[in-house]
């Protein structure tokens, strides 16, 4: 019976099965092979094991180590036994001179790695849709928005460089974590590889290599858990950036402000009850579980207090972290990428809002002319002010109000006034830093 909803409703094929049951299982079945050449190429075991286990090992299955590890109570042991069976005599060399954490966490760093690479490839297919989304309206007026009012204009090109450019830090970011946490070990029982002696410093780089990781410099029993909280950390922030997106979407699907939607298909519904319903469930999907992403922070970070060489504090903890923070992280990537990609831009709208103040919302464009001018800005900031408080009560347009002020008229006319209040006038270098945004960024993207 499915209980969780990563079970049946969130999350995609490819990153479930980085983190499900069966994919573990082979992954700490490919440290053992890779211990056993590394230790044949090191001279530790005979060469002809090696190549038995590394032909057999792949015999073994999760069920028989289920099965095992029922009637012995230990997950690690229970691989380790499966495995043997499968390889005839040489499976005595199986985890020689290895710890369980050896092999569990060398495999949690191939799970990691396989999940990295598939969060940027979709990172840059997001980035993609975004830096598309800039240029199509990168001459596309808005009102810019501060504290829920209507200040100067923007552009609707400006807001998708600026996402465009956070996507592209996540990327960077991503390829900058990624040796510090694709990592394995093997140093055995606290981290001195006693069992190998002097042979240790030369088996655990070579078992990496055939592995494709970086190996640590130093581990007690365990691999040092800021390197998965990096990992989760990072995950929260990407999470973070796709709720801030989620936010901006859904506020601007407010009917009263309705300058972008959603997609909605033919036979899509919006409410049991209230027929005409169009809702953003997409964003709100990708904001909620943002949340859950963000919740695993503080656990991925206490993972790192062990008691001395280690405990077990963080194993049971880890179970649910890293499959549910990278399921979830990528289920909500994978949503707001179709999001934004089939986003509706209303531009009726945008222009219907973009005036709504009859341009009040310009004043700062006429004061800075008006200093231009001659006047004292903070002259000319009160001039305006007072045009633009009587404007709004007594709901005018500003150009009137502030033809009526002397020292507005003598030295601006009525022509360019209307000039300054017009909203295509005055959005500065909007256009050229989207163009350089996305000339910029292009090479990241898929």
């Amino acid at each position: 019976m499915a209980i969780h909803p990563i079970d049946y409703r969130y999350g995609t094929p490819e990153m479930k099965a980085v983190w499900g049951e069966e994919n573990r299982f082979r992954c700490i079945v490919a440290a053992e092979v890779a211990l056993a050449q590394a230790e044949a190429a090191c001279g530790v075991i005979p060469a002809d094991a090696a190549a038995t286990i590394e032909k057999c090992a792949g015999e073994a299955s999760l069920a028989r180590a289920n099965e095992i590890e029922a009637e012995i109570n230990h997950d690690m042991m229970a691989v380790v036994k499966a495995v043997t069976e499968v390889c005839g005599d040489a499976g005595r060399w199986i985890h020689f001179g290895a710890t369980s954490n050896d092999m569990l966490d060398t495999a949690t760093g191939l799970q990691m790695k396989a999940a990295m690479d598939l969060i940027e490839e979709k990172l840059q297919r997001l980035l993609a849709v975004l830096l598309r989304r800039a240029e199509e309206t990168k001459n596309l007026v808005c009102v810019a928005r501060t504290h829920g009012q209507h200040g100067v204009p923007t552009t609707y090109g400006l807001r998708f460089a600026i996402w465009a450019s956070e996507v592209g830090r996540h990327i960077e970011r991503l390829r900058e974590l990624r040796p510090r946490v694709a990592v394995g070990q093997l140093t055995g029982a606290v981290g001195t590889q006693a069992a190998l002696g002097t042979k240790g410093l030369e088996v655990q780089p070579a078992m990496m290599e055939y592995l494709g990781l970086s190996a640590v410099d130093v581990s007690n029993q365990v691999i040092s858990r800021d390197r998965y909280a990096e990992y989760v950390l990072f995950l929260a922030n990407m999470a973070t950036t796709l709720d801030k997106i989620g936010v901006e979407i859904r506020s601007l699907q407010r009917t009263e402000i309705a300058e972008v939607e959603e997609a909605f298909g033919k036979k899509q519904v919006g409410s049991s009850t209230m027929p005409h319903k169009r809702n953003p469930i997409k964003s709100e999907q990708v904001c909620g579980l943002a949340r859950i992403v963000r919740s695993m922070v503080e656990p991925a970070l206490q993972n790192n207090t062990l008691w001395d060489e280690r405990d077990l504090t963080n194993s049971s903890c880890e179970r649910v972290v890293f499959p549910e923070a990278s399921v979830l992280a990528d289920h909500i990537l994978n949503v707001m990428t179709g999001v934004l990609d089939r986003l509706n831009i209303r531009e009726e709208n945008i222009r219907k809002n973009l005036n709504l103040l009859h341009g009040v919302n310009l004043a700062e464009s006429v004061m800075i002319e008006l200093t231009r001018r001659g006047l004292g800005r903070q002259d000319a900031h009160e001039a305006v002010r007072v045009a633009s408080m009587t404007a709004l009560a007594e709901k005018r347009s500003i150009a009137g109000v502030l033809e009526e002020n002397p020292k507005v008229a003598a030295v601006l006319s009525s022509e360019e006034i209307a000039v300054l209040l017009n909203p295509d006038n005055y959005i500065g270098t909007a256009v050229e830093q989207v163009e350089r945004v996305v000339e910029k960024l292009r090479p990241l993207s898929a």
